[in-house]
């Protein structure tokens, strides 16, 4: 029922004894006793856990070969995860910050493990996902989201993560860009939406703190009350800026029972019980009191935004700079992606 570290993927072993060496001198109450294993999810920044002696604790680091230095700054998720825990306490505690690439290749940080049942793409064998269940997990996310949404930005510390003034433009160019730079293959779809998105920006009223990734798979629950969201990981594209980008950004992850196979495999969000992806816009704007009425262009946007973030995931598999076989039909994905922002486009709802 607890999420379960694995074998380390081939391609992504660690230097188990430069690790140790600096863990000894840097990690108050390591052991000296090190093992490794590696959290099956994430397609972005690689997520290990440490054992040593009877401590746990999680290690983050960017994944090989990767050039997008940006969306892999240890630095400042370890800082964003500091100024959080205070007002948000709904994150791990982060522990210590390695910037000596010698070490393990790349900067690092150690933070706490937070043990718990998180929802990846495939059913748990151990856990009955009733309607009933699924229903309560996704009025909590979504109620979760509109918390952070809500937090006190000057109360965190959290206001200079961020140029929120433009936000929405910067984002809607920025992503197309790395589109283009990606590109593998030619997809009418995303080049429409690539021109929709840029001809079609509302003007931007809002500003919060935002995570950017926010879906069930970097939830922790709490495995003797699954409704109760203990910690949300995976904050290294946080920011401060539109909260209804960060929205559509999780309706787009929000996969429904129509939806195509090839979105499924990232969420449980399908499973019967779940709310629609209009009973999570009705429900956030409850909670936040913010105006829905630009919504399609938020999804589209979201679903440009993950078709982007796959595609550059699936440039590296096809450059042979990741050899993760998970990554090799993730074209299909894509092209998902592109053909719900058209038909949301056409209909003009999410």
């Amino acid at each position: 029922m607890i999420d379960q570290a694995q074998d380390i993927r081939k391609g992504e072993e660690l230097n188990l004894s430069r690790l140790k060496n600096y863990l000894g001198e840097h990690l108050t109450g390591f052991s000296g006793q090190l093992e490794v294993s590696q959290f099956p999810s994430g397609f972005s920044n690689l997520t290990y856990l440490i054992k040593s002696g009877d401590k746990e604790y999680v290690l983050r680091r960017p994944p090989f070969g990767a050039n997008i230095k940006g969306g892999h700054d240890m630095g400042r998720e370890f800082k964003v995860l500091s100024l959080l825990k205070p007002v948000y306490p709904k994150v791990p505690t982060p522990m210590l910050h390695c910037v000596d690439e010698s070490v393990l290749g790349a900067e690092f940080y150690v933070m706490e493990r937070v043990k718990g049942v998180i929802l990846r793409g495939r059913p748990p064998k151990d856990i009955d996902l009733s309607p009933a269940l699924m229903k309560s997990i996704s009025e909590s996310c979504i109620d979760n989201l509109a918390n952070l949404h809500t937090m006190d930005l000057k109360a965190s510390g959290l206001e200079g993560f961020g140029k929120p003034e433009g936000y929405t433009q910067r984002q809607v160019e920025g992503w197309i860009k790395r589109y283009y730079q990606a590109e593998t293959d030619t997809l009418d779809s995303m080049n429409q939406v690539a021109d929709w998105l840029q001809k079609n920006m509302p003007e931007q009223k809002h500003v919060s703190f935002i995570h950017n990734d926010y879906k069930y798979d970097n939830l922790v629950l709490n495995p003797d009350n699954l409704s109760e969201i203990t910690a949300v990981l995976d904050w290294e594209m946080s920011t401060v800026g539109n909260p209804l980008m960060d929205l559509g950004t999780s309706l787009a992850y929000w996969a429904q029972a129509d939806d195509s196979e090839a979105l499924k495999p990232f969420s449980l969000t399908w499973l019967p019980g779940n709310l629609t992806r209009g009973e999570f816009v009705d429900r956030y704007a409850e909670k936040t009191g913010l105006d829905m009425s630009n919504q399609v262009f938020y999804y589209v946007f979201g679903a440009f935004k993950i078709g982007v973030i796959i595609q550059q995931i699936y440039a590296r598999y096809k450059n042979g700079s990741t050899q993760d076989p998970r990554f090799a039909n993730l074209i299909f994905a894509i092209k998902a992606c592109g053909a719900n922002a058209v038909k949301a486009i056409e209909r003009d709802r999410i």
